[in-house]
C-alpha cells in the first residue's frame, strides 16, 4: 500500500489487516509517515513525480514478491496505470484504472463535460481561465442573488475550494469561527484571482442541500458496491462523522457514473443534493477513500474486497 502518511491511511491499514493471511508492506516519500508503525514493513520510494518511481516501485515488487499494489495517492495513479503490463510482468496486479478514465476522473471540468455529453446531469458548470471568464461565469449562475463555487480543475484534498457568498461576513468569520469555512466573498475572490495567474477553474452551481461520500467498488467498469454515508461533520474537507444512508436514487446516480467512465477498483464520489432533494456529482477520487474505514461500522471492508478481487478470491 503506497500513501502510508496520508490522512487515511492508519484506517485503511486496519481494514487490510483483518485477514491476517496479508502481509502488508507500506510505503511513503517521507521516512516518517504514521503507516510505518502499523504494518509489517515499510519502504520509502520516490514521489510520483519522479523519474525513478516506476523502476523503484518494481524493484520493491520483484524482491519482495508482491502479489497487489494499493495505491491512496492521486498522483500516482497515472504512472501505475501507464505501466501495468510491467508489474504484471513481474506478477504484480496494479489496483487501478486504466489511464484514459482516470484521466476524465482526475480533472474536474473534463468529467463535468465528459458526463454532460453523456446524458448524466452535473451542476450547472463554467470552465473559467481568466478573471473576465471568471465575472462571466458568476453573472450567468445568479450571482449575487445565488451563491455559487469554484474550485481549480485539477486538484486534491479541497485545496482551491470555495464558495462565494454575497452575504457572507469575512469579519465575523475571522474573529467568531474556526477556519475551516469553505465560504469567501466576491469581492475577495476577484483580487486574488486579479493578484497573479491561477490555474483553470469549474466555476458551478452551489448546491445547498446535504452533503454525501459515497464508496463504490467496481471491476472494469462494472459496480458491484455502493455505499453512500452522510457526511455529518467535515474538518478540512475530510469527514469526520457520518450515518450509512441506503439511498437508491444516490446509489443508482453515483453507479451510472462509475458505469459510464469506466473506472475500477475502489472508487470515491462525493455528491451534494440540490434544493429539490436531487443527488448531483462534486466530484470523483478515482482511488480509495481516506475515511473508507467506516464502512467497516456497515460490515463493508472495501479495501479488503479490492484485494480479494485483484487475487481472484472475490466472489462473481
Amino acid at each position: 500500500m503506497t500513501g502510508a502518511g496520508a490522512p487515511g491511511a492508519a484506517g485503511i491499514i486496519h481494514c487490510l489487516k483483518q485477514d491476517p493471511s496479508i502481509i502488508l508492506t507500506v510505503a511513503d516519500a517521507d521516512e516518517n509517515a504514521v503507516g510505518r508503525y502499523l504494518a509489517d514493513d515499510f519502504i520509502q520510494i520516490p514521489k510520483a513525480d519522479d523519474e525513478s518511481f516506476i523502476e523503484k516501485l518494481l524493484q520493491v515488487c520483484k524482491s519482495k514478491q508482491v502479489n497487489v499494489i494499493l495505491p491512496l495517492v492521486t498522483k500516482e495513479l497515472i504512472p501505475f496505470s501507464k505501466n501495468i503490463k510491467a508489474f504484471e510482468s513481474i506478477g504484480t496486479t496494479v489496483i487501478v484504472s486504466s489511464a484514459e478514465p482516470l484521466k476524465i476522473a482526475n480533472d474536474k471540468s473534463e468529467c463535468y463535460s465528459f458526463l454532460k455529453k453523456n446524458g448524466i446531469e452535473v451542476p450547472s458548470f463554467f470552465v473559467v481561465r481568466t478573471v473576465e471568464e471568471f465575472i462571466h461565469a458568476a453573472a450567468s449562475l445568479g450571482h449575487p442573488q445565488l451563491s455559487f463555487c469554484f474550485k481549480p480543475s485539477v486538484s486534491n484534498g479541497s485545496r482551491g475550494v470555495r464558495i462565494v457568498n454575497h452575504s457572507f461576513d469575512e469579519s465575523f468569520h475571522l474573529f467568531h469561527e474556526k477556519p475551516y469555512n469553505l465560504h469567501i466573498s466576491y469581492a475577495h475572490a476577484v483580487s486574488i484571482l486579479s493578484s497573479k495567474p491561477f490555474p483553470e477553474l469549474l466555476v458551478s452551481d452551489y448546491l445547498p442541500g446535504c452533503e454525501y461520500s459515497v464508496d463504490c467498488f467496481a471491476q472494469n467498469g462494472r459496480v458491484r458496491l455502493v455505499v453512500p454515508r452522510l457526511r455529518k461533520k467535515i474538518i478540512n474537507g475530510i469527514s469526520v462523522q457520518g450515518e450509512f444512508i441506503n439511498d437508491e436514487p444516490i446509489i443508482n446516480y453515483c453507479k451510472q457514473i462509475v458505469e459510464s467512465i469506466g473506472l475500477h477498483g475502489n472508487i470515491g464520489l462525493q455528491v451534494k443534493m440540490t434544493k429539490e432533494n436531487k443527488p448531483l456529482l462534486l466530484e470523483i477520487n478515482p482511488r480509495v477513500h481516506g475515511t473508507i474505514v467506516a464502512a467497516l461500522g456497515a460490515g463493508v471492508n472495501l479495501p479488503l474486497l479490492a484485494v480479494r478481487q485483484a487475487l481472484g478470491l472475490a466472489k462473481r
